[in-house]
């Protein structure tokens, strides 16, 4: 008997194991290429990636959207960055017709989510160039402005390893607010390392986008960005404004030549063509001993390179350096890699006699730039960020700005836009015109000069 209890309990076993169905294997859901990585394994640089379950959606949706648009978007100038290069939208709010451009922008993006989809969201469209802003998620993830600074020269090195001439405009960060946990102080030390990770990169130029925003305390200001953190219409017409500059040299924006008629008694110093007229002086002792001790005491002092002998640039388009370049009527004074460098241009002819000089310029934000008159120097600037006649009513950024100047008996009256800056500027008895550079995009067009009795 003991031997029939456990046969038939296994008896029963076996039965009811035969009776049950066989388990149809349920396959894994299918993994989206453009589904965001669950970890930070094997993921490129450091810091935040954002997984939120609205982010991560948003992610999916935008990538797989772009992934159909691959043959229709190539070659475009592609905007780079997060919600705020998203909420310009597709189209760009109009603010850039002449050019196709495709948006790359993801809401909570963050610079090592950038790096991570940099080669199938942009580098398969071989864009012409590409316009970056990221970083002000990183902050709020908490993430270290060497970080980000570290993660942006990754994106940078994989762009210039996929095109080496390809063009790159970085933004610096906006400002925002503690309030959004994007203080002040980190936003301002990411940008200072965004200029040093960028300065031996000749094919990036930095604009300086944060203080062309920052207000009185240094962050965001309300009437520009209502959440402090995200442009309103008037701030993103300030971004475009402050871009179109730089894609014009780039030869993106104002391909065509400036086509002006002077007035009757005036001639042209420029002839739009080249820089004919125009070249180095050598750089005198007093130059050289000023720009060391501005170097020894001033932990932002521009590089100064020293002109050993007189340099005529007659039929080249560019200085041999690049500083100066002739383009479409344009004489242009580009951004120093490095950030900063003082370097001077002038006529090869003097002007000893009375004269008005008039010309036109337009400055990108913070740009420090001047105007020699004779030896003396007119400061030259994107007056309402880098002054000095931060008043100016007519001042009009981003844009032309008509300057004239008018010397008689060696002093000069200097306008912009009908504003007086100086009223009586001392002079020397002659001396030729310069034109200056230390940091920011400088263009000058329209120059031309009329003797006075």
């Amino acid at each position: 008997m003991r031997f029939l209890l456990p046969l038939l309990f296994a008896t029963l076993l076996l039965a009811g194991c035969a009776t049950t169905p066989t388990a149809t294997p349920v396959a894994a859901p299918a993994t989206n290429k453009f589904d965001l990585p669950a970890t930070d394994d094997g993921l490129p640089g450091a810091g935040p990636v954002r997984r939120y379950e609205w982010f991560k959606k948003l992610w999916r949706e935008r990538r797989t959207t772009w992934a159909g648009r691959v043959a229709q978007d190539q070659q475009a100038i592609v905007f780079l960055g997060d919600s705020i290069t998203q909420g310009w939208h597709d189209d760009f709010d109009g603010l850039f017709p002449e050019l196709k451009t495709a948006n790359r922008g993801i809401s909570g993006d963050t610079t090592r989510g950038v790096l991570f989809r940099l080669k199938e969201d942009v580098l398969v469209l071989n864009p012409r160039a590409v316009v970056l802003l990221i970083g002000t998620n990183d902050l709020e993830e908490k993430a270290q402005p060497w970080t980000i600074a570290s993660n942006l020269r990754l994106i940078l090195d994989e762009l210039k390893k996929h095109n080496p001439a390809m063009p790159v405009i970085v933004c610096e960060v906006f400002p925002s607010s503690d309030a959004k946990k994007r203080p002040a102080y980190l936003i301002r030390r990411t940008n200072q390392l965004i200029h040093e990770a960028t300065a031996d990169q000749p094919q990036v130029t930095v604009i300086e986008t944060w203080k062309l925003f920052a207000g009185p305390t240094n962050d965001a200001k309300p009437e520009e960005f209502p959440d402090l953190l995200h442009p309103g219409n008037a701030a993103y017409a300030k971004w475009a404004g402050a871009l179109r500059p730089v894609l014009a040299t780039l030869g993106f924006l104002d391909t065509e030549r400036d086509e002006f008629t002077m007035e009757n008694d005036f001639v042209s110093l420029f002839n739009g063509r080249d820089l004919t007229g125009w070249g180095y002086h050598p750089t005198t002792p007093a130059e050289i001993e000023s720009a060391k001790r501005w170097q020894s005491s001033s932990p932002d002092a521009a590089g100064w390179p020293i002109v050993k002998s007189a340099a005529s640039f007659a039929g080249l388009t560019a200085s041999p350096d690049g500083r100066f370049v002739a383009k479409n009527g344009r004489l242009i004074v580009t951004t120093p890699t490095e950030g900063r460098r003082v370097q001077q241009l002038w006529t090869t002819q003097e002007f000893p006699k009375n004269f008005v000089l008039r010309l036109q310029f337009r400055a990108t934000p913070n740009t420090d730039s001047g105007i020699y008159v004779r030896g003396p120097q007119l400061q030259c600037r994107d007056y309402l960020l880098a002054g000095p006649y931060t008043k100016l009513q007519n001042y009009r950024a981003g844009n032309w700005n008509d300057m004239e100047i008018t010397v008689r008996d060696n002093v000069a009256r200097a306008t912009c836009n009908g504003e007086v800056l100086e009223e009586a500027m001392k002079l020397p008895a002659t001396g030729p015109i310069g034109l200056e550079g230390d940091k920011g995009q400088m263009e000058y067009r329209r120059l031309r000069l009329m003797e006075l009795p």
